[in-house]
């Protein structure tokens, strides 16, 4: 690594001013990664961790993982890292906080820059890999730096000042829309449940008719309690109602009255026969009469 952007007032630069202050200059390259480093800026930290990185990459690149590719937006606001299809922002580093930037000239295709982390105030150097524009890159790094400077000197500080309150509410902007996709992510979920809830759970107050137990012929139990009425019918037809239990007098199960030959009237038998239940029922009582 052997060049650091610097501040030359006779220098000339390969963009525009509006393009840098009122725009962005995009770039695409691969992704290496970032990693801390213990110094802020020096040839040194940043080629150590280009090394670090190289071996870390070359690691994955054996367990066939490719290097991601990202599209660089650089401007007098510092440099976005974004996904190159769905322009998510990776990494956002404010200009203020990068503190260096350098390409490697035994290597064409690298070059990092060493910024300075907002939530953990720890330095980070991140390494990019192009084929054909790192020092391009650079170099247009170093026209932002050198355009922030010349704003910074016009406005007398206050511009710093502005651009960290923009870079601040940008960021609050980001977490808030983070936020609120979650939210809207957790408001799905709770919907699905309830509508599989709504659609397992028969209406309140309903009651789910329970078939009768049956036996083991398919036949459901006799019930001596059981109501005529709750009796299936067969083919549409109700069964013939039971007869009910009275003074009458019985009859067996062939419709006759029972024999009683005490009951039985004068004549109904032959001479001898009927002497003889005379006789049986005289001494019958007699024997009621002592009892």
């Amino acid at each position: 690594m052997n060049r650091a952007f610097s501040r030359k007032k006779d220098k000339t630069w390969m963009h525009t001013p509006e393009a840098l202050s009122k725009h962005y200059i995009p770039y695409n390259a691969k992704f290496l990664g970032s990693t801390e480093v213990e110094q802020p800026k020096g040839t040194e930290v940043v080629r150590d961790a280009v090394r670090k990185l190289k071996f870390a990459r070359h690691i994955k690149k054996s367990e066939g993982q490719k290097i991601p590719k990202v599209e660089l937006q650089i401007s007098i606001y510092g440099v976005k890292i974004l996904e190159p299809k769905t322009k998510e922002v990776q990494h956002n580093c404010q200009l203020h906080r990068i503190s260096f930037c350098a390409d490697d000239k035994t290597d064409k295709r690298i070059f990092t820059f060493i910024c300075k982390d907002s939530e953990s105030n720890k330095h980070l150097c991140y390494v990019f890999d192009s084929e054909k524009c790192a020092e391009e890159i650079t170099l247009t790094i170093g026209q932002a730096f050198d355009l922030a400077y010349r704003k910074f000197l016009e406005s007398g500080g206050k511009d710093v000042e502005t651009r960290k309150q923009i870079a601040g509410l940008q960021k609050r902007i980001q977490d808030l829309e983070t936020e609120n996709m979650e939210l809207k992510n957790k408001v799905q979920d709770l919907e699905n449940q309830l509508r599989i809830t709504h659609v397992s759970t028969p209406p309140a107050g309903s009651v789910t008719p329970k078939s009768p137990s049956t036996d083991i012929f398919d036949m459901i139990p006799f019930s001596p309690v059981s109501h005529q009425s709750s009796i299936p019918t067969h083919n549409g037809m109700q069964p013939p109602p039971v007869p009910s239990r009275s003074n009458e007098i019985k009859r067996d199960l062939f419709g006759a009255e029972p024999f009683d030959p005490f009951n039985c009237g004068a004549g109904d038998f032959p001479p001898d026969i009927q002497s003889k239940l005379d006789e049986m029922q005289r001494q019958r009582w007699r024997g009621s009469k002592w009892d």
